[in-house]
């Protein structure tokens, strides 16, 4: 019979599971975002890139803040519990939705990048609160499972957004004048997020705080891993961000794709599909569960699942395309050992030679090359995050303000990218996420390791 704090523990990861789902659903919109602006406000691939500048550089400086905070008065988050944390963050986040009506209304790019500063600063709260929440959540060797699966339900989000998102602006409202598109939908998540406050409000979430002094100096920062980590979160995000923004761009090129926004919105959610795959799929294979054959069998069942889905969805030409890297993902997961750091390794060389693959061709080739860069992300978040952590002790949550600080990734080098596109062609800047990925199999293979820096 399960114990009462499992039964509580569960109840709790399951609420949860709705916030991961959310924040992933808005920040794929994005991708949307970009085509629409740039369209209607006729701007080059640096300027549209200004909508992931601004999302996630709100991050970094959030996460600067709340940095500053927990060195000289103490962790916020183990002040106030990690449920007012998450309240706080969807309140930030619902004004910052809200902001878009009047952004729409004038008319204004700088408005628009400003809501999504707001929206970015919500779910940075939000990120530092949940992500090691959902960690400490149960047993610690269990950890990247949980936030794995966790995760999975925010790739649910990422992979419905492009779809839902595309034909909300480019078909249900495409006769809307200017920016005007965008109103209704984001007053609709504006609404969204105060409900999901409140839910949160009336959930009952174990709270997990520790009594301890406040120290100066930046202790969390003694800790390799996290270090080694904090780089490679911006990597991590920096390469998702980027591949994801420039992809409908990437799709109309007539040597790759030739498709329109719509069309080219359906394979966005391919790619943020692929990864709510491989996250289902990372749960199982980095849980404890004991049985390997069992554990194999049901990441074979999960990914013949798949399979299936798409073929009923689009087709079965395409179920065939992508079967072959879901069987090279399945065999990935294999060799992984259940180990994160070798996991994690494996999919970032898997990820340069993808990446290789599609800067040497064009067309069918290339196209699902970068879709299936998905598959192979889904991991890395939170892999990353709970090697890096791993250790930290009452450091955790400064430990983690500093990780999602480095979603500052997500900022700046889709912004390359963008340069990289405007004078050297959108095929050409996908070099960029290749330098990505070689650092994250790095840490894989030695920046996880958690000898401790010498203090300074």
């Amino acid at each position: 019979m399960p114990n009462r704090n499992t039964v509580q523990y569960r109840s709790a990861f399951i609420s949860l599971t709705l916030l991961f789902f959310m924040w992933g659903f808005m920040t794929a919109l994005n991708d949307v975002l970009i085509p629409y602006l740039k369209s209607v406000f006729d701007l080059n691939y640096t300027k549209a890139m200004l909508v992931q500048f601004a999302f996630f550089m709100a991050y970094f400086m959030g996460s600067v803040v709340y940095f500053i905070i927990s060195v000289t008065k103490g962790d916020p988050i183990n002040r106030i519990g990690y449920k007012k944390g998450m309240m706080i963050g969807l309140i930030i986040s619902a004004i910052g939705a809200l902001l878009f009506y009047p952004a729409a209304q004038f008319k204004m790019y700088g408005f628009f990048l400003s809501a999504l500063f707001v929206l970015g600063l919500g779910f940075t709260l939000l990120q530092i609160a949940a992500n090691p929440y959902v960690a400490i959540l149960g047993p610690s060797e269990s950890a990247s499972s949980r936030l794995n699966l966790a995760q999975g339900f925010n790739s649910l989000g990422t992979t419905i957004a492009p779809v839902f998102g595309g034909f909300l602006i480019f078909t249900f409202f495409k006769d809307a004048q200017g920016a005007d598109a965008v109103k209704i939908p984001y007053l609709v998540f504006c609404l969204v997020f105060v409900l999901m406050a409140i839910f949160i409000k009336m959930t009952p979430l174990p709270r997990f705080t520790k009594e301890e002094e406040v120290e100066a100096g930046f202790g969390a920062l003694k800790f390799r891993q996290l270090v080694f980590g904090m780089l490679a979160i911006f990597m991590y995000v920096g390469g998702e961000v980027s591949i994801g923004s420039m992809m409908i761009n990437y799709l109309n090129l007539p040597e790759i794709g030739g498709l329109d926004e719509a069309e080219a919105s359906k394979y966005v959610s391919f790619y943020w599909g692929g990864q709510m795959i491989g996250r289902f799929l990372g749960a199982i294979s980095l849980s404890n569960m004991k049985q390997k054959s069992l554990k194999y069998m049901l990441m074979l069942g999960v990914s013949l699942l798949a399979f299936v889905v798409i073929g009923i969805a689009d087709g079965f030409n395409t179920a065939m395309i992508y079967g072959v890297f879901l069987v090279i993902n399945y065999l990935a997961f294999v060799f992984g050992k259940s180990l994160a750091n070798r996991t994690l390794y494996i999919f970032s060389f898997v990820n340069v030679a993808l990446l290789v693959l599609a800067l040497s061709s064009t067309g069918t080739i290339a196209l699902w090359s970068i879709i299936a860069i998905g598959l192979f992300n889904s991991i890395m978040w939170s892999n990353i995050f709970t090697l890096s952590i791993a250790g930290l002790g009452k450091y955790t949550s400064q430990g983690s303000s500093l990780l999602v600080m480095m979603i500052l990734g997500g900022a700046l080098l889709p912004v390359l990218m963008g340069v990289v596109a405007d004078h050297f062609g959108v095929h050409m800047s996908f070099i960029v996420p290749v330098f990505s990925y070689l650092y994250i199999a790095f840490y894989g293979l030695n920046g996880y390791k958690p000898n401790k820096l010498k203090a300074t």
